[in-house]
């Protein structure tokens, strides 16, 4: 299987609303990756906020969106802005330090 890649940014998200989000959909109250992700970098923008995740498949990310992340948004009173602007990618190379 690919390495499945994405990008969320939120417009006008903050970094409170991304913790908030995070302690809730991700294992070990946001300290630890959810099953199948390996890595996993968030950050502001000028405009918003923005996150970065890499997967072991498209399969595994939808598993997770539709089972943890999307539920996870309406249980976070002051969660991120959503839906937000959603690019993927198949990964075609990868490298590591």
């Amino acid at each position: 299987m690919a390495s499945y890649g994405l990008t969320h940014f939120f417009k006008g998200g903050t970094k409170d609303q991304y913790d908030n989000v995070r302690a809730v959909v991700h294992p070990d109250g946001g300290k630890g990756l959810p099953a199948g992700q390996t890595y996993h970098a968030a950050g502001p923008t000028r405009d918003g906020f923005i996150v970065v995740a890499i997967w072991d498949s498209k399969a595994s990310y939808e598993k997770f969106r539709d089972e943890t992340l999307l539920p996870g948004f309406e249980k976070v009173d002051d969660g991120l802005p959503a839906p937000p602007v959603e690019t993927t990618f198949e990964i075609h190379n990868e490298q590591t330090a």
